[in-house]
């Protein structure tokens, strides 16, 4: 269900002087959004329809907006040039959180073509896939992160170590608990709301001050726009309160991680029968060959996929045995300790991928799902028996990659990764991880400070 609005509402409330600036984005390669603010009468007479420009360097710089050599799609050597963003006037909603204030998404152009490396661009590639063969793919993800009584601003001059947790207690499920940060929550659900995304709940997690927010399934493009807008949104919430948020996937040590879980279901062209589903079969749980075929294909690639779920150093801290983290590579009915979840029955019946973190790019773990999904599907692979118990002490299993250098190795040497994607995209991300993992390892940090400093 698409609740933005059109070209034509946007077009009146600017002319009501209900809208005033209209912020224009896409999704860089961390999965954050990138953009400008347009005076929105400016919009109307000379952006909705042409689309705007921005610099290449936004798909090959880091995070702190460095630019980074070795990427082929920009350069000193190239000039840094332009891109075209245009506009898909399906994105168009109100951002609710801020004042009188609209924003649209669209998609990374060059010489009138799609940038193979946009993210957005590279999940689009996979749904047409799936389309063309007669699917359309529904999903949802499950969204965890940490709230903070600290503003962004003492945060950062604390070096993010003294923080404070907006709970003193763990909070999973605990009514009373989630009261004291309900005053952010609300708002955060209410703009969502008022902002085109359906909040079907938010939950307290089982940190201090870790959250959940869930939302409804839909198409998996909007549901990665929806998404990175709600990231948006909840930073700029949170900073509007003198709060903090973080989607880092392990924040602390000694507090569990932050997840994205994927609930994924395939249906026919029509998107009204879930093909994973089949009332005639012998299965004990009435799964269709194509659920297990998909199921299969999903399993199979795990490894080679691992990084679109966990693209940093960080990511892999994660996963930690009986964390409800995966560890292994498995799959069970209703089974937290394994690595795909199946859940639902008849026609809500779908995989739960339990592997991504909070702070993975959902363009990208979409792509890699869908992708690996339908690979099992066209090459009918079998998925592994059925796990029971806990998946965690089962050694018999595949283990989850469980460092950057084993995702990389992993990611490097897939064919798969370069038959699905390209050998330009997988070349693109490699050097992405690549260069995440060169700079955490030349970092000294504080960890290390604290136990050699005087003592070595």
């Amino acid at each position: 269900m698409n609740t933005n609005i059109t070209k034509n509402k946007l077009i009146d409330l600017v002319k009501q002087d209900s809208i005033d600036t209209v912020i224009t984005a896409f999704p860089d390669m961390y999965g954050r959004l990138v953009g400008k603010r347009f005076d929105s009468k400016f919009f109307i007479s000379d952006v909705l329809e042409h689309g705007t420009h921005a610099c290449d360097y936004l798909l090959g710089s880091d995070i702190d907006m460095e630019t980074i050599p070795g990427y082929q799609i920009s350069s000193w050597e190239k000039g840094y040039g332009d891109v075209h963003l245009k506009l898909d006037p399906n994105t168009i909603r109100i951002a609710d959180w801020l004042d009188k204030t609209a924003i649209i998404l669209g998609d990374v152009e060059k010489n009138h073509t799609l940038v193979n490396e946009s993210p957005r661009s590279i999940l689009k590639k996979q749904i047409d896939i799936a389309k063309s063969k007669g699917y359309e793919i529904k999903l949802a993800s499950e969204l965890e992160f940490y709230v903070f009584d600290n503003t962004y601003q003492d945060a950062k001059n604390n070096s993010y170590i003294k923080m404070n947790p907006s709970n003193r207690f763990r909070e999973d499920y605990n009514l009373l608990n989630t009261t004291k940060e309900e005053s952010y929550m609300s708002l955060l659900r209410k703009h969502l709301d008022k902002s085109g995304i359906q909040v079907e709940c938010t939950k307290g997690e089982w940190s201090l001050g870790q959250q959940e927010i869930n939302v409804k399934y839909t198409d998996p493009l909007t549901m990665a726009d929806n998404h990175s807008i709600i990231k948006q949104a909840a930073k700029e919430i949170a900073y509007k309160n003198e709060m903090s948020i973080t989607f880092m996937s392990k924040w602390d040590e000694n507090s569990a991680g932050s997840s994205m879980h994927i609930h994924l279901s395939l249906w026919d062209k029509d998107g009204k029968n879930n093909l994973f589903y089949n009332p005639k079969s012998k299965s004990e749980f009435k799964t269709s060959d194509q659920f297990k075929y998909f199921l299969g294909g999903w399993m199979k690639y795990s490894p080679d996929i691992f990084m679109f779920y966990s693209p940093y150093p960080t990511s892999f801290k994660r996963f930690v045995s009986e964390s409800f983290a995966p560890t292994k590579i498995s799959w069970s009915m209703d089974n937290r300790t394994s690595t795909y979840r199946i859940v639902g029955e008849e026609s809500s019946l779908r995989i739960e991928c339990r592997i991504p973190g909070a702070d993975a790019n959902p363009y990208l773990a979409f792509a890699a799902s869908i992708a690996a999904g339908i690979q099992g599907i066209e090459d009918k692979i079998n998925p592994p028996n059925i796990s029971t118990g806990d998946s965690y002490s089962n050694n018999s299993l595949e283990s989850c990659p469980d460092n950057i250098d084993k995702g990389l190795r992993l990611f490097e040497k897939s064919k798969f990764i370069e038959n699905v994607f390209g050998k330009g995209v997988k070349d693109h991300y490699q050097h992405f991880f690549n260069i995440e993992k060169s700079l955490y390892e030349k970092a000294v940090t504080d960890w290390e400070k604290n136990r050699y400093f005087e003592r070595i």
